[in-house]
């Protein structure tokens, strides 16, 4: 029988990718991958789990304890925001009205999905929400007006995990709780590493464009004063819904999720108000909701039975222990932790690898004299990191339900805006003042 949590955590991972390469659905591989390492490494299980007895109640508290949170109501809202948006005409006038200021920039849109998951980030908080909702209203139109279908997914892979690094973020708030450092503090920390982030991502893309020409569509078209004029049209009710999105949450009027509601009927009177709104639209919308929030749940499902018996195995916390005990410098100490959080991604969500590993990395981090505030932003990251990790890589299945791609492609496509994320890391570390200006500056103030 197998003792060592190190050892554990590569049989684990192994047992997960051929599930997942027998294209079983995610949800159920990662929750035979749990079935199997308990029945594999009864042993390592504490005296109190009884295997055959206690597998089936294990699986039934998860299913609670992961589905039971109230900011996940907002997933569900948001999608329907986004599928009405969607069915009806407005994603193609958002789109013809982004066009005209667009055009002078290399890459043309494929800056929206970036620009689009920065505003909804702001709104919901979530990563999977965000990735959700954009993918629908852009992926297709893109595809449409004849763009790289692979830099419109990668990009929307990689804008998509804004929704944890721009606040309001669930990460920010699990993190600043176990940590006692401000929430306030880390929502304006997140403001410049998220539109660093997205820069970063625009900067690739009018790079790419420019060395490749057929990633957009070749248009000689030349915009007059009146067709920027007359493109306000179709942006102003949008962007109005989305200024009434983020200032009910901004001004104190509403939490994410009654602002996704709020959200749901703004885009029900925009529809009726482009005369696009009918019963089958309404109809189409609810349906597809329905599938991709089932989607969405039975992966976070899979992902928390999946870490009860990975915390039970002690792999997280024996793999956290293992980097104390090596007396590293700072910097190696952060490389080798940020690989760690990389690892732990492939078999953890987000919410699960900050809490079973916080209580030991915080003080080992906190004594190589790193500010616990710049550590919270870099775990964010690390959690971004996650969602477009394989196997377990939330964003990455949220885009192969919407777009019905082989999750093969997207994860070639996302590869760019994985590594420039580390990019990211990067800056942050050896510049931590890009963390801590705003917080630094606000509070002074």
């Amino acid at each position: 029988m197998i003792s060592d949590p190190l050892v554990l955590s590569i049989v684990l991972i192994f047992i997960m990718f051929v599930f997942l390469l027998s294209s079983i659905w995610i949800g159920v591989s990662l929750i035979l991958t749990g079935i199997v390492g308990m029945l594999i490494f009864e042993n390592n299980l504490p005296p109190v789990i009884s295997i055959f007895d206690k597998i089936g109640d294990l699986l039934a508290s998860s299913m609670y304890d992961s589905l039971n949170s109230w900011s996940l109501a907002a997933l569900p809202i948001f999608i329907l925001m986004g599928e009405i948006l969607y069915k009806s005409s407005i994603s193609t006038r958002l789109l013809n009205g982004l066009t005209p200021w667009l055009n002078f920039v290399p890459g043309k849109l494929l800056h929206v999905n970036v620009a689009a998951c920065s505003l909804f980030a702001a709104i919901s908080g979530s990563s999977s929400a965000t990735t959700a909702t954009v993918g629908k209203i852009t992926l297709d139109e893109l595809k449409k007006r004849g763009y790289s279908k692979s830099l419109a997914l990668g990009s929307l892979a990689g804008s998509g995990t804004l929704g944890f690094l721009i606040p309001p973020s669930l990460i920010m708030i699990i993190y600043g709780v176990l940590s006692n450092v401000s929430i306030g503090k880390l929502f304006m920390a997140g403001i410049l590493p998220g539109l660093l982030l997205a820069t970063l991502y625009s900067v690739y893309i009018m790079i790419v464009s420019r060395i490749d020409k057929s990633v957009v569509p070749e248009e000689n078209v030349k915009y007059t004063m009146n067709d920027y004029i007359h493109s306000l049209k179709d942006l102003f009710p949008v962007f109005s819904l989305i200024l009434v999105v983020l200032g009910s949450i901004y001004g104190g009027l509403a939490t994410p999720t009654e602002a996704a509601s709020l959200g749901v009927l703004g885009a029900v009177v925009l529809a009726v108000y482009f005369k696009s709104f009918t019963f089958d639209v309404m109809k189409n919308a609810l349906l597809n909701t329905i599938k991709t929030s089932i989607m969405i749940s039975f992966i976070i499902v899979g992902a928390g039975f999946l870490s009860q018996v990975v915390g039970f195995l002690g792999i997280a916390r024996a793999i956290s222990e293992f980097i104390g005990t090596l007396g590293l410098s700072p910097l190696m100490l952060i490389l080798i932790i940020g690989v760690m959080y990389i690892i732990l991604g492939m078999i953890l969500d987000g919410i699960s690898i900050v809490v079973m590993t916080l209580p030991i990395v915080l003080p080992i981090i906190v004594m190589a004299g790193f500010d616990p505030l710049w550590f919270g932003i870099f775990l964010v990251f690390m959690v971004e990191l996650s969602q477009i990790t394989p196997p377990v890589g939330f964003s990455l299945f949220v885009i192969q339900s919407i777009s019905g791609e082989k999750i093969e492609y997207i994860l070639k496509a996302t590869l760019p805006f994985f590594l420039l994320m580390i990019v990211a890391v990067v800056l942050i570390t050896f510049f931590p003042e890009i963390v801590q200006f705003l917080p630094k500056y606000m509070t002074a103030k």
